[in-house]
């Protein structure tokens, strides 16, 4: 499911009154010192630093009660998880959309709404054959496809879908929950441009360190390689590995065979295009760290690291994630259930048997 929310009623109340007061005094800021002498202005700025201070913390106060909220609704849904009665026979299968190792996601529509949703079909036994997993329809088609066909991302176009993979992170991470699946793939752009995080299947609910070894290996972690055990920072490494090949084209660490990109991972060793800017190579140098003790992310000060790096420093964090900054590039869709934005492949049919095997391990699924 893609990992996209909206700010629930019940938990906006001290949000807004934060963001409000903070979009206030931008206002007053710019009103103040666009007029008045040099020394007038200075002392306005002085004056004002003060209760942006406040305001700041406030902001941050927000952020954290809003995170645990939250964290509560996240936990009563693991908890409870709804049940859907809905059937394979309820859809209608229109074009395939996606194959990998486990099975392939197809375009379906549901017949009651004739509403489009994505059906990824996996090779298990939920009815001798296949597990059904139905989830939202994002018709932009993947990030991966549109960075071959452009080539690499301007600075400002790839920080646009940086902050978003930040803020999904900060999300995440606060459930608990490690990723561990993020590539150019995994990474739907919708009709307005923004991205949407998918393929939750590596996803794992970890309070400390967990061993397990998935992922993809050009953005495998050095401490997922070396089996030592890892935390949510490996997220963060990725985070590192997508940002770089988002604005080179190609990712840090890659050779014709696994064993050589681990080699080159572990090593540590990063070289950067002529065409990064200083900034960008600081951030890069500080995510793609191995030293878990100086990997931006993982530090005493968690994710503020990222988001007040100087890479970061015209991002508006509140805008992004209201959606209100204009996305650098929309996809064109002709309408709810558009395909175009994605590969053709070869259509096959889909084994169904006739009595469901594992019908008690799956009564809850």
């Amino acid at each position: 499911m893609a990992a996209q929310r909206e700010l629930p009623c019940n938990q906006c109340t001290g949000t807004s009154t934060a963001l409000q007061k903070l979009e206030g005094f931008a206002n007053r800021l710019f009103h103040r010192h666009s007029k008045g002498s040099l020394q007038e202005q200075k002392v306005a700025l002085e004056n004002e630093s003060h209760h942006f201070s406040e305001l700041a913390a406030l902001w941050d106060r927000s952020m954290k009660e809003f995170l645990a909220k939250a964290k509560e609704d996240f936990l009563r849904k693991w908890e409870s998880p709804p049940q859907n009665t809905a059937g394979l026979d309820d859809f209608e299968r229109q074009k395939t959309l996606g194959t990998g190792s486990f099975g392939r996601v197809m375009l379906v529509k549901y017949k009651s709404t004739e509403q489009y949703y994505a059906m990824k079909i996996l090779d298990k036994q939920k009815d001798n054959s296949n597990l059904y997993m139905i989830m939202e329809y994002v018709p932009g088609g993947e990030m991966f496809s549109h960075l071959r066909r452009i080539g690499r991302f301007s600075e400002p176009h790839a920080r646009f879908y940086a902050a978003q993979i930040v803020l999904t992170f900060e999300y995440l991470h606060s459930l608990d929950l490690i990723y561990r699946d993020l590539k150019p793939e995994n990474l739907l752009i919708d009709q307005q441009g923004y991205i949407q995080v998918t393929d939750f299947g590596f996803a794992k609910r970890v309070k400390g360190r967990t061993w397990t070894l998935c992922g993809t290996p050009e953005y495998l972690a050095p401490e997922i390689i070396l089996s030592k055990g890892y935390n949510k920072a490996v997220d963060w490494w990725a985070l590192g590995v997508l940002i770089y090949e988002m604005a080179a084209g190609y990712p840090p660490f890659f050779a014709d065979q696994p064993i050589q990109i681990y080699e080159k991972i572990v090593s540590g060793k990063v070289r950067f295009p002529s065409h990064f800017s200083s900034d960008l190579k600081d951030l890069l140098r500080n995510l793609l760290q191995v030293d878990l003790t100086k990997r931006y992310g993982n530090l005493k000060n968690g994710v503020n690291d990222i988001k007040n790096h100087k890479w970061f420093a015209t991002t508006d964090w509140i805008a992004i994630y209201q959606r209100k900054v204009e996305a650098p590039f929309i996809p064109k869709c002709r309408g709810p259930g558009d395909t175009s934005n994605f590969d053709d492949y070869e259509e096959e049919d889909i084994r169904v048997s006739l009595t469901e095997k594992c019908a008690k391990e799956f009564a809850d699924f």
